[in-house]
C-alpha cells in the first residue's frame, strides 16, 4: 500500500471496542478479548503497546495481525489442531475455549538476542549446557543453530522465567509426557514457519506459541503464531554476506518508534505521552503491511468505503 495512502488514513484506526452483547470482555495489550459459554472472540485492534503502555495506534496493524495469523493457522492445522472456529471479520477470530498451558513455547533457530534473557546473552557469559541441550564452543552473534531448541519460559508470574524442560516438571508446573508433545510440535511448527518464510524471501529466526487444552483433553494451538509480534525476521537475502561481516541481519524493525519516546519523553514516569510523530506511524504501518505481504505473498486490501466499527458490526451479528 503506498505510504500516502497510509497518511490520510492515520485516524481511520481501531483503538477499542465495547460490544455488549459478546459475553464478558477483558481487555490486552492489542487485543480485546470477549467470553462467551462456548468460544471466545479475538478483536485484534491497531494499539501499539511499549513501555508497558499504548504508545500509538497504528493504522491497519490490527487487520495485518489477524490475518497473518490466519495464514499460518491454516498452514500449520495437519501438525496440530488449533482454536480457530471462523474468521468472520478482518480484525476478529473466533476460537473455541480451551485451558490455557502454564507456559509459553519459545522455538529458537539462530543464537543472537540482546536482553539478559537471550541466548546470545547467557553463551557469550560462558554458559553451554542449557539443560535440555549443549550448544558447542566458536559459535558467533546471529549464527543458526545445529538444529531448533526449545526454551519455554513462565507466563503467569509477574516476572517470566526460563526454564529447562525438567524444571517444567520438578516446579509440577506440567506432567513431562504433556512438555515432551508441547515441544516436539512447537519444533514442527517452528520448521514448517521456517520452510514458508525462507520461500518468501524471509528468515523465520525465533517465535513463541502458547498452547491449551480443549473439552477434550486434546492440545490445541491457541492465541496467535508467526506474527511480526510473536516472532523475529530476518531478510534471507543479505544474511549470508552481513554474517560474515559481523553485521546484524536486516529485520522488521518497529523499535524505531519505540526509540523516539525514550529520546522525547520518560515513557515509563511521564504521565502524559507526546503524540506520536505522523510520519513515524505512517512508516510503521507501512512494514506491517510489507511484512504481511511478504509472508502470505498477497495483497493487502482494506474496505475503504465502510468504517470500521460498522463492518465489525455487521460481520459479528451471527457468531
Amino acid at each position: 500500500m503506498d505510504i500516502e495512502i497510509i497518511k490520510k488514513n492515520l485516524n481511520n484506526v481501531l483503538k477499542e471496542t465495547d460490544f455488549k452483547n459478546l459475553g464478558e470482555r477483558k481487555v490486552g495489550k492489542v487485543r480485546d478479548v470477549y467470553t462467551m459459554p462456548d468460544k471466545i472472540i479475538l478483536v485484534s485492534t491497531d494499539r501499539h503497546s511499549s513501555f508497558d503502555r499504548i504508545i500509538a495506534h497504528i493504522p491497519f496493524k490490527g487487520e495485518v495481525l489477524n490475518q497473518i495469523s490466519a495464514f499460518w493457522f491454516d498452514q500449520t492445522k495437519d501438525i496440530i489442531q488449533n482454536h480457530v472456529l471462523t474468521i468472520p471479520d478482518p480484525n476478529i477470530l473466533v476460537a473455541k475455549k480451551c485451558q490455557p498451558l502454564p507456559i509459553e513455547a519459545i522455538v529458537r533457530g539462530y543464537i543472537t538476542g540482546v536482553t539478559s534473557t537471550s541466548l546470545w546473552t547467557h553463551y557469550k557469559d560462558g554458559k553451554r549446557d542449557f539443560g535440555n541441550f549443549v550448544l558447542p564452543e566458536g559459535m558467533k552473534k546471529n549464527q543458526k543453530l545445529p538444529e531448533p531448541v526449545f526454551t519455554p519460559s513462565t507466563k503467569f508470574e509477574e516476572h517470566d522465567r526460563t526454564l529447562s524442560p525438567q524444571e517444567i516438571v520438578a516446579e509440577g508446573l506440567m506432567e513431562k509426557e504433556l512438555v515432551d508433545k508441547v515441544e516436539q510440535k512447537a519444533k514442527e511448527l517452528f520448521i514448517r514457519g521456517q520452510e514458508i518464510a525462507l520461500s518468501h524471501g524471509l528468515i523465520l529466526v525465533d517465535t513463541k506459541y502458547e498452547f491449551g487444552l480443549d473439552e477434550k483433553g486434546e492440545l490445541t494451538l491457541i492465541d496467535e503464531i508467526h506474527t511480526p509480534d510473536s516472532s523475529r525476521y530476518w531478510k534471507a537475502e543479505s544474511y549470508d554476506e552481513r554474517f560474515n561481516k559481523g553485521e546484524d541481519p536486516e529485520y522488521f524493525d518497529k523499535e524505531f518508534l519505540r526509540i523516539w519516546f525514550k529520546d522525547n519523553c520518560d515513557p515509563y514516569k511521564d504521565e502524559k505521552l507526546p503524540e506520536a510523530p505522523a510520519e513515524l506511524v505512517a512508516e510503521l504501518s507501512r512494514r506491517y503491511i510489507e511484512i504481511y505481504e511478504t509472508i502470505t505473498g498477497k495483497q493487502f486490501e482494506h474496505d475503504f468505503n465502510t468504517p470500521i466499527m460498522e463492518r465489525i458490526t455487521k460481520n459479528i451479528e451471527n457468531i
